[in-house]
């Protein structure tokens, strides 16, 4: 069986990498909510502009966050329901996470003839809080960094910076979809697998014990 985690960074990165040199179909693609109110046939458009990113620094930041949180989220589903019915659930998380998490931006901007987002940031903070439920200590490691960051603090920065950058809004990058996405990810990893939370608090106790 297909590992559901690689395919999604092999779709994303090729339909990411494709649309940077073909702007009809980045146009095709994109969130639009003005268009999305008014033409039929264009709801496609809170899935696939999950598979497009701004430019690769975009698009590796996303991959590797999911990256490092899709193994657990999906080890613990299939450990509960099955291989099929673990990447089911996987599948409802994320891209559960990229549509609802692009709900309040169409509904703030529908009337915004210029407004466009893309990105699959709902997706990845979905996967990530699924995550850090199941293991919020698991340590983070990046190039730059000297040491692992905890799963449980990476998850706050990555919220914080996300803010920072909602508010800046020199991009087309959904950062506000981090929130919502978040949210997706806890409700339904805590209504599928409800003693996550339980996990989830002996993982921090012990941790500062």
């Amino acid at each position: 069986m297909l590992n559901p985690v690689l395919l999604l960074i092999g779709l994303t990165v090729a339909i990411s990498a494709y649309a940077w040199s073909n702007d009809n179909l980045m146009q095709a693609w994109i969130l639009r909510p003005y268009v999305m109110a008014r033409e039929p046939g264009q709801w496609y458009r809170f899935v696939t502009s999950g598979f497009l990113h701004a430019d690769w620094g975009h698009l590796f930041f996303n991959l590797l966050t999911f990256y490092f949180f899709a193994d657990n989220a999906l080890y613990n589903y299939a450990s509960r329901f099955g291989a099929l019915g673990g990447t089911g659930a996987f599948l409802l998380l994320y891209l559960g996470g990229i549509i609802v998490s692009d709900i309040p931006t169409y509904l703030r901007h529908r009337d915004d003839r210029l407004y466009g987002s893309l990105g699959a940031s709902g997706g990845v903070a979905s996967v990530m809080f699924a995550g850090i439920l199941f293991a919020p200590t698991t340590k983070i490691y990046m190039m730059f960094l000297p040491v692992g960051i905890p799963g449980f603090i990476w998850g706050g920065l990555y919220l914080a910076y996300s803010q920072y950058m909602g508010r800046q809004r020199h991009d087309n990058i959904n950062h506000d979809a981090h929130f919502y996405g978040a949210l997706w990810g806890l409700v339904v990893t805590l209504a599928l697998v409800p003693e996550s939370f339980g996990i989830f608090l002996a993982g921090i106790r012990n941790f500062f014990s």
